[in-house]
């Protein structure tokens, strides 16, 4: 069964966020948020432990551990029911939407009895919103911006959501008798940043087992339909699976079509169009075939088995290679797969050679528990290590982000910390840092003395998200042009489905950061995935660095990378964009920001 951890995390959030909202201790709110952040960052499975055992995650108190078993063991928690009860549903939901957020929601419920995001839009729209306290001129526009951030996402999973179930499923199905090949295709093999359901594709003689085998997985909650070709499921977590079984021989050509995109297997069809061919999940066909159905990718139908071509010779169907080169194409990524250009690159023999995973020698942004992680230095080192990284840098927080209650002393000690720890590992060069804020001037914390004394600095944006567009230019330019910055750090500051980029000139940023010699980051958590790969393709044609970076808050999140590493390649990116898949040497070179990069 999935991990419950993440929902264990969003459950202790909505906790923190009542406890605030209901005139709750602001220190307890802050405390139970530290154990949502542990518990979604924990790199085993909660389901499993007791209070002890729970006790034993970093940031978990007894209190906190004892509510979390209360749910493993019921489904609910009567603490957060109890505060749930005091605010209506609807505002509730009007929490969760960009730009409004639990104070602003119970405001609105209130001072004008809006109840719910239906009524909030029209609230908006009849200019209702004016009147009351702590809403600007510009905020009912947000808000509705906000509103269709939610809804569009709603019903989407999560990038490391979707891909941790999808593994399990194909590990499960693999595992069958007569199962020959099996891999999840879609947007999950396309990287996208959200899933709305996961296809998974499967060869086998005989289907009738794989579709069993399904259907009785433990946390299947629902049977939508089964046929000998397609079976579609629910599970607990309420995400769609459809599995497929075609036979061995049509693999390749089944794997291109339900991969995708729509918009890349229309062009893909244009091309065996004209070379006299028919091109569908079955195979390639000399025209005068029948592919019979075949509908549009992601067709919710259960396949009936009927449709495979009855006559016309099929010239190649085992292998996408094989698919690919029939139309006079090399094999071509999933991640490039959105009519993006690709195909035209392909032809032109200009496809680049992306980035990998294995090309990544470090991580230039992570956290500990000095500021608001998880994990101790030497836990977050020692990790870091056995991912066999050949440079690592620490950067938590400056002390702008006063939450965090960062000191120069408490910095420094730390940095002594690290070279002791260097010690320990002769392999994995330790680069001390820090996460900047960039201030709404554009400033950074501390003075450039303290600033020359770290390795690598990343700057971000953490407050002041409303600010107008050429004031979010601005400050992002100016950060850019201070020679203590290396990389800016989740750029347009969005988290998927709860927050939206702030409003600014990306070209303009991009066109400074290439300027001034400093890295965009591709912030790899899976909330964030900051910048959009549609952001990636623009900042690279400003001829931009990249840094592909976890974020981590705790040892687990150091996998994140293989995130960034899908966005990166969605947008084009190739080793020699990212300073992180540098040598030291080269980027040492970088980090001293003395000269135009080439």
């Amino acid at each position: 069964m999935p991990r419950l951890n993440d929902q264990v995390r969003e459950l202790l959030q909505e906790y923190a966020d009542l406890i605030n909202i209901t005139g709750g201790d602001a220190f307890r709110a802050r405390a139970y948020e530290k154990a949502a952040r542990a518990v979604g960052g924990h790199p085993e499975d909660v389901a499993g432990l007791d209070v002890k055992g729970l006790q034993q995650i970093p940031g978990v108190g007894k209190s906190t551990a004892e509510k979390i078993a209360e749910y493993l063991a019921t489904g609910e928690i009567p603490a957060l029911e109890a505060l749930r009860a005091e605010i209506p549903s609807g505002v509730r939901e009007m929490m969760a939407v960009p730009s409004v957020g639990p104070k602003r929601a119970l405001a609105l419920y209130r001072d004008l009895g809006i109840a719910s995001v239906d009524e909030l839009a029209g609230a908006i729209r009849a200019d209702k919103l004016s009147g009351v306290a702590g809403f600007g001129e510009r905020s009912g526009e947000k808000i509705l911006h906000g509103i269709e951030l939610m809804r569009q996402s709603g019903g989407r999973t999560l990038l490391d959501a979707a891909t941790e179930l999808a593994e399990q499923l194909v590990a499960a199905l693999s595992a069958v008798p007569g199962c020959t090949r099996c891999a999840y295709a879609g947007s999950l093999r396309r990287m996208r940043e959200t899933v709305g359901d996961i296809d998974v594709l499967a060869t086998a003689a005989d289907s009738a087992p794989l579709m069993a085998a399904l259907t009785g997985l433990p946390y299947v909650a629902e049977v939508i339909g089964s046929g000998p070709t397609k079976t579609s499921v629910r599970t607990a977590q309420g995400i769609q699976v459809d599995l497929r079984v075609v036979p061995e021989e049509d693999w390749g050509a089944a794997l291109v079509y339900f991969t995708g995109s729509k918009a890349h297997n229309i062009k893909l069809r244009t091309m065996a169009v004209r070379a006299g061919l028919k091109l569908s999940e079955y195979g390639l066909f000399e025209v005068g075939g029948d592919t019979g159905k075949g509908g549009a990718k992601g067709s919710k139908d259960v396949g009936d088995g009927k449709g495979k071509a009855a006559e016309g010779a099929k010239v190649v169907s085992a292998t996408e290679e094989e698919v690919y080169a029939a139309l006079g194409l090399p094999w071509i990524p999933p991640t490039l797969r959105e009519d993006r250009g690709e195909i035209e690159a392909a032809l032109d023999g200009e496809l680049p050679d992306l980035i990998q995973e294995s090309d990544l020698r470090g991580d230039l942004h992570t956290h500990t528990d000095l500021t608001d992680g998880l994990a101790t230095l030497t836990e977050m080192v020692d990790t870091a290590a056995a991912r066999g990284y050949s440079y690592y840098a620490v950067t938590d927080h400056a002390p702008d982000l006063v939450m965090q209650r960062m000191t120069d002393e408490k910095m420094l000690a730390q940095r002594e910390e690290l070279r002791r720890l260097a010690d320990r590992h002769r392999k994995l060069r330790l680069l001390h840092g820090t996460e900047l804020n960039i201030g709404p001037d554009g400033g950074v914390d501390w003075p450039p003395g303290f600033l020359a004394g770290f390795d690598v600095c990343v700057a971000s944006v953490h407050s002041h998200f409303t600010l107008d567009r050429a004031a979010q230019t601005r400050r992002l330019i100016r950060a850019c042009e201070n020679p203590y910055v290396h990389v800016i750090g989740h750029l347009t500051t969005r988290r998927i489905g709860r927050r939206g980029p702030i409003d600014v000139d990306l070209d303009a940023v991009f066109a400074a950061a290439a300027r001034t010699g400093t890295a965009i980051e591709i912030n790899s958590s899976p909330q964030r995935l900051d910048l959009r790969d549609e952001d990636v393709l623009r900042a690279k044609r400003h001829g931009v660095r990249f840094a592909i970076d976890s974020d981590a808050h705790a040892t687990g999140h150091l996998a994140y990378p293989r995130f960034g590493i899908g966005t990166a390649q969605r947008g084009w990116l190739t080793a020699e964009d990212v300073i992180n898949a540098w040598t030291w040497q080269r980027l040492k070179h970088f980090l001293r920001k003395d000269a135009l990069r080439k």
